[in-house]
């Protein structure tokens, strides 16, 4: 895997990383500071997949918000 910055990473140590990459399709009714396409880094240890109607997603809570782009 190539990084942003132009590293390149095995697959085990992309792996590794702890912090993910992602956009808000939808956030809760209780979240105020995170809005629909915001881009977000979160704590993908804290994360969890769901497949909904065929389409895979990362449900996560606010608080395993890093940054907010």
């Amino acid at each position: 895997m190539k990084t942003d910055s132009g590293l390149l990473l095995s697959q085990e140590e992309s792996q590794q990383r702890r912090y993910q990459k992602g956009t808000v399709v939808k956030s809760g009714t209780e979240v105020t500071t995170i809005n629909k396409d915001d881009v977000i880094y979160y704590d993908q240890r804290q994360s969890h997949t769901m497949i909904i109607e065929g389409t895979q997603y990362t449900i996560i809570q606010e608080r395993d918000v890093v940054v907010v782009l």
